[in-house]
């Protein structure tokens, strides 16, 4: 079993279960744009997951889970979608505001200079 995966039917498994779950319909979504053609896939990638829900083994779960992250990483989309104002997107930071710091006293300044 993979050190960075979780004992099973922990608050841990759990929450990487979600977050496997999660990364696999953005990485879906990703490759497709329609939502009502994504919903089909989305539904697909639930029963997957339905599927295995059963598992107690903790081997068998352990292999299951290292095939599913080798699929996704296998299926990663290369330029997945970033929202225009999230970090790195086309608007991340194109109109930032101005420092809210005191206003420099330029002819003080030259005064003195």
């Amino acid at each position: 079993m993979s050190s960075a995966l979780p004992s099973p039917f922990t608050a841990a498994h759990r929450s990487y279960i979600k977050s496997l779950y999660k990364r696999y319909l953005k990485n879906d979504l990703d490759w497709t744009i329609r939502r009502d053609l994504w919903r089909a896939n989305s539904l697909a990638i639930r029963a997957e997951f339905e599927r295995n829900r059963d598992v107690h083994d903790p081997r068998a779960l352990a292999a299951i889970l290292e095939k599913a992250e080798a699929d996704l990483k296998e299926r990663a989309h290369p330029d997945p979608y970033r929202p225009p104002t999230a970090p790195d997107g086309t608007k991340w930071e194109r109109n930032a505001p101005p420092p809210l710091g005191p206003i420099f006293d330029h002819r003080a300044y030259n005064a003195a200079h």
